[in-house]
């Protein structure tokens, strides 16, 4: 089993509580937007850091993290990509993929809108944390924490952070 910690759209807002709420996690991902290098290098030296980049992140972090993530973690594949749109209206720049080869979780983020929801025509669960930096039209911070074992997703918490100052 593995414990997942997620968040996106932190635009360089560094939160210690990140670090307190993803604890007990064995991974910590990014659905982009990270702002900074310094903020990944953070999250990443507390606990291993997968992360896409997002719309707003530089060379420094593009060069460093893809645009698009496949990987596979405790017999479930995962794809990650920053601008991905929710099931029903995908994004046009990874809709092809999703429907050639949908992955057991697709992970998003961009809209800053937490939304967790089950696509019935692809059988993949998809994941928006939200935002968990202050800039945005976004009234609540929040991440999502949860496990991964054989193949199923459990335990799914919602953390929402102080509202934006």
């Amino acid at each position: 089993m593995k414990r997942i910690g997620l968040l996106s759209d932190t635009h360089a807002y560094w939160d210690d509580r990140y670090l307190k709420y993803f604890e007990e996690c064995d991974e910590i991902w990014h659905a982009g937007d990270i702002g900074s290098l310094e903020l990944a290098e953070r999250l990443d030296a507390f606990r291993p850091l997968r992360a896409v980049y997002g719309n707003i992140d530089g060379q420094e972090v593009r060069l460093r993290y893809p645009q698009t993530a496949r990987f596979s973690v405790e017999g479930a594949e995962v794809l990650m990509k920053h601008i991905g749109g929710y099931p029903g209206n995908y994004d046009r720049s990874i809709v092809g993929t999703l429907m050639v080869r949908p992955p057991q979780l697709f992970i998003s983020g961009h809209s800053h809108i937490l939304k967790v929801k089950f696509d019935k025509t692809l059988n993949m669960l998809h994941i928006n944390p939200g935002a968990a930096g202050i800039y945005g039209f976004h009234q609540v911070r929040t991440m999502v924490r949860f496990s991964i074992e054989n193949g199923q997703f459990k335990d799914m918490e919602v953390i929402e952070l102080a509202d934006k100052d």
